[in-house]
């Protein structure tokens, strides 16, 4: 198996390759089916990884090439297999393939359509470059490979300004927490001499660099997940980026890259676990990120933007279980996550498309009756969101959520707050979306139907994920044995030992489930009794919004505040440089040279007369000089 790892990640840049050159002659169909038949493929060979793995229980180390060699500095092109990233490269290639079938219906009509699937076989290269890299300069790769994906398909429909302005956007912040990734990284091959794991995380806990304080280290890299998973302060780029077609949004956003930085922080574990600091401070980002996420989510109107915000909130809660040092309960809800956020993205596609493109959920009610497949898979995903046992949801969150007890219970309390608010937010969701009368056009109406078999088979797939993939993690409490945890165990042994956490009796696991299934059903039914029997529609006029929903709507005025903070000022700055500094200054002195050199030269031409006398005279008068200044100097 080892020596066919090489095409994993090479058969999604294959099919780059070939759509992207092909993508005005290569019929549709033929696009479509290299994009997806090529990620399926590498999906086919991922799980023959993920099964050595399971059987052997050795991590694979396949060498490519010598990269570069400086020095003492020695790098290779070299991939890492081990439980952790065997189990990305299924989410990857899994729920990847299902997107790119999905798009394959979905994006039919569009004209730009192989260049389209080119892109996101490029994001699928360099995400498995992410996970399969064996030390931080090609994981650096991968990483900045999927921030030029993301931009390239957030602005897809580049004709649109406001798409533009979002890809834009997004790339920027992005760039901003790459910039402490690196420093991170330089950091790192100062101190061991090598950017490779296997130099790394060894070493770390040792006496030898016992002495050396990681809390800046792995700050620097926080800030590189904070910008990559949409961590506050990082975090407005994250909705806007669902200006792209709503496959991006279900792969980029929801799968697979904005769970780039929990992945980096899961693997880097051995260094957080050396620095308690910040381990806290991610800890509190990350509850701050998910409650802000669900108070902004609670009054959003576009579909899309629900969702988008309650993916702020659920990366929140996977900082909230690495602050905390559930490793593998931050990944759980990874791999949980991807099933159901892909699942109610890809079902959002499906409402959006019978609805002719709108996505205000104020148009529409009433949708369950023309849309049974969306429906039925809209609603598992909506309850594996909320925590509603035995969907996949409730063991990764509840996981999160005990942890988090035993670190703080004040945190589990404002963790518990949050999944109420997360389970009322989807189900007003659903409520608005599929129950009522419908509040579209005539038009709209008279075209409702289902989705292609193409849309609705991921959408069936997905919901049975979201069904059964929790339990692979069932905690001992209720009567399992956490297949997770002992797979992973391997990965996280090093950090494990490093943590000292408090451990819960399995009665106290049990009360603190029922808590938060309780309040998870409670919102539930709230919702329930507000938007569907009362059959309340958020209102349109801002005027007749209540204080505190406009301010929740209007998303607290963060992206107002950055703009008045940050850009206006920093914009006032380039006007500065440019006017003053370039132009007065730089170019000034650089015109002002040319100018003097041209004015003089205008004088000392009146020299040149052409009058052979005066050149006589002003010889003899040479002469003359030079003989006196012999006098004089004897």
């Amino acid at each position: 198996m080892d020596k066919y790892i090489w095409l994993i990640p090479v058969l999604p840049l294959a099919g780059f390759i070939i759509n992207g050159l092909g993508r005005n002659t290569l019929p549709k169909a033929l696009i479509g089916f290299l994009g997806s038949f090529l990620v399926l493929v590498s999906f086919g060979l991922s799980v023959g990884v993920f099964l050595q793995i399971k059987s052997t229980g050795t991590p694979i180390n396949v060498t490519l090439f010598d990269w570069f060699s400086v020095s003492y500095l020695k790098v290779s092109m070299a991939f890492l297999l081990d439980q952790l990233s065997a189990i990305m490269l299924l989410i990857i290639t899994g729920v990847g393939f299902l997107i790119h079938l999905y798009s394959v219906g979905y994006m039919k009509g569009d004209a730009g359509y192989g260049k389209f699937f080119s892109y996101l076989n490029l994001f699928v290269f360099f995400m498995l470059l992410l996970v399969m890299g064996s030390n931080y300069l090609v994981m650096f790769i991968g990483w900045e490979g999927v921030g030029l994906c993301s931009y390239l398909l957030i602005g897809f429909w580049y004709t649109n300004p406001d798409y533009a302005d979002a890809a834009k956007k997004a790339f920027i912040m992005n760039r901003i927490g790459d910039l402490g990734f690196i420093i991170a990284i330089f950091i790192l091959i100062l101190l061991f001499g090598s950017p490779a794991f296997s130099d790394i995380f060894p070493k770390a806990a040792t006496k030898e660099y016992a002495n050396i304080n990681f809390t800046l280290i792995t700050l620097l890299l926080f800030v590189g997940a904070v910008g990559k998973s949409a961590q506050i302060p990082l975090f407005t780029w994250l909705p806007d980026a669902m200006a792209g077609p709503t496959p991006v949004s279900a792969l980029i956003h929801a799968a697979t890259m904005v769970t780039a930085g929990v992945y980096m922080v899961a693997r880097s574990s051995v260094l957080f676990s050396l620095a308690p600091i910040t381990q806290h401070v991610i800890a509190i980002i990350g509850l701050a990120t998910a409650v802000l996420g669900a108070l902004i989510a609670l009054s959003q109107t576009d579909i899309k933007k629900v969702l988008a915000y309650s993916t702020v909130s659920q990366l929140g809660y996977m900082f909230l279980g690495l602050g905390v040092g559930a490793y593998t309960g931050a990944f759980f809800h990874v791999l949980t996550h991807a099933f159901f956020k892909a699942l109610l993205f890809l079902g959002a596609g499906s409402v959006i498309h019978a609805m002719s493109g709108e996505q205000d959920m104020r148009k529409m009610g009433g949708l369950k009756g023309k849309l049974k497949i969306t429906f039925i898979t809209m609603l598992i995903g909506t309850l594996a969101i909320s925590g509603i046992p035995p969907f996949a949801g409730f063991f990764s969150k509840d996981e999160i959520l005990a942890h988090t007890f035993a670190y703080s219970p004040v945190m589990w309390v404002i963790g518990v707050i949050t999944a109420m608010l997360t389970s009322f937010y989807m189900f007003r969701l659903l409520y608005l979306t599929f129950y009522g009368k419908f509040r579209g056009t005539h038009e709209q109406e008279h075209h409702l139907h289902e989705s292609p078999p193409s849309m609705t088979i991921p959408l069936i797939v997905l919901a049975i994920l979201s069904v059964v993939g929790g339990f692979i993690g069932v905690p001992e409490s209720l009567g399992g044995h956490h297949w997770l945890s002992e797979f992973l165990a391997p990965v996280f042994k090093a950090s494990a030992a490093l943590t000292s956490t408090a451990s819960l009796s399995q009665q106290v696991e049990k009360t603190l489930m029922i808590v938060s299934v309780i309040g998870a059903l409670i919102a539930l039914i709230y919702a329930y009794v507000k938007y569907n029997k009362n059959a309340d529609v958020p209102v349109s006029d801002e005027a007749e919004r209540p204080a505190l929903v406009g301010l929740s709507y209007h998303k607290f005025y963060i992206d107002e505040l950055y703009d008045t903070l940050i850009r206006k000022p920093l914009d006032g700055l380039s006007v500065f440089f440019y006017k003053v500094v370039d132009r007065m200054g730089i170019d000034g002195s650089v015109n002002g040279l040319g100018k003097g050199t041209i004015e003089s030269s205008k004088g000392l031409r009146l020299l040149q007369t052409g009058n052979v006398g005066f050149y006589i005279f002003m010889m003899v008068v040479g002469i003359i000089s030079i003989l006196m200044y012999l006098v004089i100097k004897a």
